[in-house]
């Protein structure tokens, strides 16, 4: 497989009035097409940002970032616009779906950005919710609420699902769930995903885990035997 990212010295500084903030120090990292990657870290450890780099909705301060033979940090805001649109897909901790569409009108609504969408109906199929399609998101449970929100970053048919904490606001059981969903995105579509989180357990259904701590990265190590989600416990 190859390679999908590759950053080199990427790092973030936050002005906060006299006072600077290294949210991230200079980080190399590269992500295979294909992989399902885990990155793992304390809150403030630097992930989400490093994350928001690669999804295109922040810019380093200093180093590079590449998408395949793109440098991300040559693109202006149009640029980087055209690029989430087009290639990535994002789920975070809390689904942002608007509360006056339906789940089959969120997914759709995504879909109407994007260049070769997939049938909205078949994405909420794919999570489980083909029989509350037509239900509004306070009519779902956090755990649906979170699979349409799945279906609604994987209607765009990304090459990359950027999850930031999926399973942060879920039970168990539920979280249990949105793994499943997510690790079948990847085995059906390819779609890499580079999920990132503080549970150390998740990490075990890793290709590749990248932990962090204070804006830097600490190890990189390869999962030899990636468990399947229903395996995981935390």
């Amino acid at each position: 497989m190859g390679e999908l990212y590759r950053a080199r010295g990427a790092s973030k500084v936050y002005h906060m009035g006299e006072v600077d903030v290294e949210a991230l120090r200079p980080t190399d990292l590269d992500v295979i097409e294909g992989e399902v990657l885990v990155i793992l870290g304390p809150s403030g450890s630097g992930k989400s940002t490093l994350l928001h780099l690669l999804g295109g909705v922040d810019r380093p301060t200093a180093g590079t970032i590449r998408f395949r033979d793109t440098e991300l940090t040559d693109l202006d805001a149009r640029g980087l616009t055209l690029f989430r649109r087009r290639h990535v897909g994002f789920v975070f901790q809390f689904y942002n779906l608007l509360p006056s569409l339906t789940a089959i009108e969120n997914v759709a609504m995504a879909t109407e950005v994007a260049p070769n969408p997939r049938d909205p109906r078949e994405m909420i199929a794919l999570v489980g919710l083909a029989d509350r399609a037509d239900h509004f998101p306070s009519q779902l449970s956090g755990g649906e609420q979170q699979r349409v929100a799945i279906a609604r970053a994987v209607a765009k048919a990304p090459d990359v699902l950027l999850c930031d904490e999926p399973t942060g606001a879920l039970d168990y059981r539920t979280g249990i769930k949105v793994l499943e969903v997510l690790h079948q995105v990847n085995h059906e579509f390819g779609t890499t995903l580079v999920l990132i989180t503080h549970n150390a357990a998740i990490a075990d259904i890793a290709d590749r885990v990248v932990r962090m701590r204070s804006g830097r990265i600490l190890e990189t190590r390869v999962n030899e035997a990636p468990k399947e989600p229903g395996a995981v416990e935390w």
